[in-house]
């Protein structure tokens, strides 16, 4: 089977738009990317996993630059404010200026601890997205969210701060974890579920292809996921209306990660098992139909993806976690919700006993 062609889709923020591009063998075009690096300092944030597979090609690109590399230890409990000041140390060690860059070679969590680590240092510096996962590139990357997370929770600090280019190779999703592979789809999925019901019937009469990587199949979804969260950004970049619609499935999700300490679900997973959740709300409230809840629950379980809350983890915490969501107004839930595949809404001051219901029920799938 042929390659797919390298696409380019433009997110338009006017000067401060960037490409993104989706293709294979894109980490060793530096012809493409080293344009975006405006300056003569470049510091590649990494981790350990990814550093011994892809730095090296990153690396022949940076030739001619005073660069170096600060790596992370793989998973999201690395996500912290101790490593945003060992990054900022990086930073300061390379004698960056401000006109160097940032370069996040990974996942979610490089992605987000690099953007925030260039967004603080000099009041705000260039950095460029390499995501290396298959969520990254469907979702963190593309944006300009940044952030750290806390003991209290999830992305509880951070700054929008949009990167100068975002380079998705797709050859690097051959060394990527069955797991891991599966709980990107969940984002794919989620952007379908948010605002796309002919992309959700797609995904549908694709998830065996999906499941099973398959070179075309993977491109479409990558390229239309994208796309949709492109023109999202554009319209609503700091999260004021529409852009909060992105969270169907998060309040639910960040809560259950959290609750596991960052180590019991992948945030695909969460993600997952929230959008779900969420679903089962919107029905409990007359909100939307049992059928679209279950075609949803299909489509997630065809993608190997979880459906039920983990064994251990109690409604009460859960929703004390919820309660220190982001989306909250005056002290109350405000939850994005829908009234089916494709039509997700906003719904403030949800009433908190029937969100304990829903959670206490979702302990069995």
């Amino acid at each position: 089977m042929n390659a797919p062609q390298m696409q380019t889709i433009d997110v338009a923020l006017g000067r401060r738009g960037y490409p993104v591009w989706i293709g294979r063998g894109l980490l060793a075009d530096a012809a493409r990317w080293r344009a975006a690096l405006r300056g003569r300092h470049a510091l590649v944030v990494s981790n350990t996993t990814v550093a011994p597979l892809y730095l090296e090609r990153v690396a022949a690109g940076l030739d001619g630059l005073r660069w170096s590399s600060f790596l992370l230890e793989d998973g999201e409990a690395h996500k912290s404010f101790a490593n945003v000041g060992r990054a900022l140390e990086a930073l300061a060690a390379l004698g960056a200026t401000r006109d160097a860059c940032v370069i996040a070679l990974g996942g979610g969590v490089v992605g987000d601890l690099a953007g925030f680590s260039a967004a603080c240092w000099m009041r705000g510096i260039d950095f460029v997205q390499m995501p290396t996962t298959l969520l990254a590139m469907v979702d963190s990357s593309v944006g300009g969210k940044t952030g750290v997370n806390l003991p209290a929770g999830k992305n509880l600090v951070g700054a929008f701060h949009q990167p100068r280019a975002v380079v998705a190779d797709l050859d690097t999703l051959a060394t990527l974890p069955e797991r891991e592979y599966r709980a990107g789809l969940a984002e794919v999925v989620k952007g379908a579920a948010i605002g796309d019901e002919p992309f959700f019937a797609w995904l549908e009469a694709h998830a065996g292809a999906l499941a099973a990587r398959e070179d075309a199949a993977l491109a479409e979804a990558i390229a239309r996921k994208v796309r949709y969260k492109a023109g999202v950004v554009a319209r609503d970049e700091t999260e004021q209306g529409e852009r909060a619609l992105l969270n169907l499935g998060h309040t639910f999700g960040h809560a259950l990660e959290t609750a596991g300490h960052y180590t019991a679900l992948l945030h695909g997973e969460g993600v997952a098992v929230g959008m779900l959740l969420a679903a089962r709300l919107s029905e409990r409230l007359g909100l939307a139909v049992g059928a679209d809840t279950a075609r949803l629950q299909r489509l997630l379980e065809r993608l190997g993806l979880p459906t039920a809350v983990p064994a251990g983890m109690e409604p009460e915490q859960l929703l004390a976690l919820m309660r220190l969501d982001k989306k909250n107004t005056a002290g109350t839930l405000r939850l994005i919700l829908w009234r089916g595949i494709g039509r997700a809404e906003i719904v403030p001051g949800v009433d908190e006993g029937e969100v304990l219901a829903v959670l206490r029920a979702g302990a069995s799938g």
